[in-house]
């Protein structure tokens, strides 16, 4: 008997393998191991159509590799077996086909795909093969697609060069050049435009030269474009996208052209708020205090985000001394009924100069002076007067402003004296008597001041050496150009609004070529800045008289404005009643809520230090050399806040000097005006850091206005002190 015994039996896809085991008789038997081998066979790739798109009547190609396996040979037809899409369907061709099989090595074959006559659309071509045996390939078809476009009929494209520049000013022009090409026969007439011009408003024009090209043959024609701004038109970046139509509403065939340009805003008008007698440490201490901020809000050694502010310093005993809280105005629990001299002398006295090196030891302000109307609740003033800082929530507008927009914590006064000189040096940079003289008036003289002073009215004057006893006091009526000279050569248009003539916060009247006084001595100004039907000194300001608002109301606002508070509205020691936040507000909400805001810049800043503390020396103190400026430059920090659509950004702290000259020159800067020659030329810097020109305006952020608004725009005294 003979028995076949099975053991197992496994089989795959690619071939079949058996073990037989056992024939065996009866004495025994012996095993035996067969191994089938898979079959042959092979595979097909293809590569994508090239180009996957095509006009009708274009061709496309793809690369068929044939790939042999487990030893096949053999010849493979390959074809389309379907094509999907439209009829009649595009026609493939295969080089070579049969692809031959003969060794181990893989062969490709080229698939031509033609659409001679193949309607528009989409199309889904399958790819196979099959050989004598009909064997198809161990991986099945393979897919490709390819899209048809109708023939093209007579159509244009466009072309554009980069605008040149592509940076501009606001103002100026930037060019481009537009070429139309014909394509499959192409003639007629393209209008040209810009379709849109995103980025700002009001936005660039275009204009083109030709408007339209007219096509009469296989040859491209160019217009030129240029982009057209106004001194209005606001910083950011521009896309102007140009594009064609023919009489048969037929566009460019590669669609609008894209364009970019970046603007740098303009500042169309500058105004200059110019408050009284006052330091960042006294004025806005409240930023180091809830609810503005804390301690750690302001340092000595600021980060880039803390205040330069102290809340204590060093007297002339070497004691530290603790600011204490004062009222702003003359009402209240802490009444500010005192003043502090901020002469000259008290200059020297605070600053405690180390001749050998330039710089203040700033240890002095105990030695400064004070004075008080008797009878007067705070008079005689409390212990260490001249340390003390103004009650946050008197001044919380400025504080609002300095956190919202910008804060200059390294503003210095140019000078190194009080309200008289200081405004002579925000209108021309210089207090010399004449534009020749080494000499600067330093002091105040009596009311009333500047070319309509009394016959017997002097002013004292300073030299190179710091000397005010070196040359006999002067008439204080000077001689010499201003910025207002460089604005009207310029044709731009400039208003001084101040309180009263005579005045020593008026400086127009202390210019003679401005003022033009009717008499030797005395009378009143005859030029044509204060008698004009539509003067630009504007006198006899106040809350409630303020032609400042009128002016932005009716858009008459000047090319440049210096806005000069009442003694109410000053912010002076002993003469504000707490109204200067009111009137500062209520210009700066005008502006910034009127159509001006884009194309504005507001400075707010303080004529001098008022003999409060300050923790600050100033840069470099000029003394008895051949430099600029030398015995009477730099003074003390004053407080400055930058409102502006273009400031850096919202909340920005400058850290950088800057002084009354580094406005001036802004502003010639700004204008392209010509430099005066004084503190101008000289200035510690031109506030660049400040802003951003190109960026696109930030939106205004009106200012909540203090409790006593109501009381402070009934106002309408147009009064100054009479000594300062």
């Amino acid at each position: 008997m003979i028995r076949l015994r099975l053991l197992s039996i496994s089989s795959a896809v690619l071939g079949l393998s058996a073990l037989l085991l056992g024939l065996s008789g009866c004495g025994g038997g012996s095993s035996a191991v067969v191994t089938v081998p898979p079959p042959a066979s092979y595979t097909l790739t293809a590569t994508p159509l090239s180009p996957a798109s095509v006009t009708a009547g274009n061709t496309a190609t793809s690369t068929i590799t044939v790939t042999p396996a487990n030893g096949y040979i053999g010849s493979v037809s390959l074809s389309c077996s379907s094509i999907t899409g439209g009829t009649p369907a595009p026609v493939c061709q295969f080089n070579a086909s049969p692809a031959v099989i003969s060794g181990t090595g893989a062969v490709t074959s080229t698939l031509t795909v033609s659409t001679s006559n193949s309607p528009a659309g989409s199309y889904a071509i399958t790819i196979t093969g099959k050989d004598a045996n009909n064997l198809a390939p161990s991986n099945g078809p393979q897919a490709l697609s390819l899209t048809v476009t109708g023939p093209a009929g007579p159509n244009y494209t466009l072309g554009a060069t980069a605008l040149n520049p592509g940076s501009v000013t606001a103002g100026s022009m930037a060019t481009s050049t537009i070429t139309v090409t014909p394509a499959n026969g192409y003639t007629g007439i393209v209008r040209l435009s810009c379709s849109s011009v995103t980025g700002g408003t009001p936005a660039p024009v275009c204009s083109f030269n030709p408007s339209a090209v007219t096509i009469s043959g296989t040859a491209p024609v160019t217009s030129t474009l240029t982009v057209i701004t106004t001194i209005s038109t606001p910083g950011g970046a521009y896309t102007v996208m140009v594009t064609g139509i023919d009489a048969n509403s037929l566009p460019p065939s590669n669609g609008p052209q894209a364009l970019a340009l970046t603007m740098a805003g303009a500042a169309v008008n500058v105004v200059i708020i110019f408050q009284e007698n006052r330091t960042p440490d006294n004025l806005f201490q409240g930023l180091c205090l809830a609810p503005n901020g804390t301690s750690s809000s302001c340092s000595t050694s600021p980060s880039s985000s803390q205040y330069d502010i102290a809340s204590s310093g060093v007297n002339s005993k070497g004691a530290t001394v603790t600011l204490s809280p004062l009222d702003l105005g003359t009402a209240g629990s802490s009444p500010d009924n005192y003043d502090l001299s901020h002469a000259h002398s008290a200059f020297e006295d605070m600053c405690d100069l180390n001749t050998s090196t330039g710089v203040c030891k700033m240890d002095g302000a105990d030695l400064i002076s004070d004075s008080c109307t008797k009878g007067k609740v705070g008079c005689p003033p409390p212990a260490n007067p001249q340390f003390m800082y103004v009650s946050p929530a008197d001044v919380q507008p400025y504080l609002t402003m300095a956190q919202t927009y910008t804060f200059a914590d390294r503003m210095f006064q140019t000078n190194e004296g009080p309200s008289f000189p200081a405004h002579q040096f925000i209108i021309s940079g210089t207090s010399a008597p004449t534009a020749a003289s080494p000499l600067f008036a330093s002091e105040n003289p009596a009311a009333p001041a500047g070319c309509v002073a009394l016959a017997t009215t002097t002013v004292t004057v300073i030299d190179s050496t710091g000397s005010e006893t070196s040359n006999a006091p002067i008439y204080p009526c000077f001689e010499h150009p201003t910025l207002t000279d460089l604005l009207d050569a310029a044709n731009l248009t400039w208003r001084y609004y101040a309180p009263g003539e005579g005045s020593i916060w008026t400086a127009p009247d202390a210019i003679s070529h401005m003022c033009v006084p009717s008499e030797a001595a005395g009378g009143t100004c005859t030029g044509s800045d204060f008698t004009a039907a539509d003067p630009k000194v504007v006198l006899n300001q106040s809350q409630s008289n303020a032609q400042i608002l009128t002016d932005i109301a009716s858009g008459q606002l000047q090319n440049v404005s210096w806005v000069i508070p009442t003694g109410d509205d000053s912010d002076h020691a002993e003469s504000n009643d707490g109204c200067g936040p009111s009137w500062v507000t209520s210009i700066v909400n005008a502006i910034g809520n009127s159509p001006y805001w884009p194309n504005t810049v507001i400075i707010l800043t303080w004529d001098d230090w008022g003999g409060w503390y300050d923790h600050v020396p100033p840069p470099n103190v000029l003394v008895n050399c051949s430099q600029w400026g030398c015995g009477y430059v730099y003074g003390f920090r004053v407080p400055m806040v930058v409102i502006s659509p273009y400031i850096t950004k919202p909340g920005y702290i400058s850290h950088v000097n800057h002084d009354f000259g580094s406005i001036l020159k802004f502003i010639e800067t700004n204008y392209n005006l010509t430099s005066l020659g004084y503190a101008d030329t000289n200035a510690l810097d031109d506030l660049s850091d400040i802003f951003n020109f190109t960026q696109a305006p930030i939106a205004f952020q009106t200012i909540p206005a203090p409790s006593n608004n109501t009381t402070c725009l009934s106002d309408s005294t147009p009064s100054d002190p009479d000594d300062d």
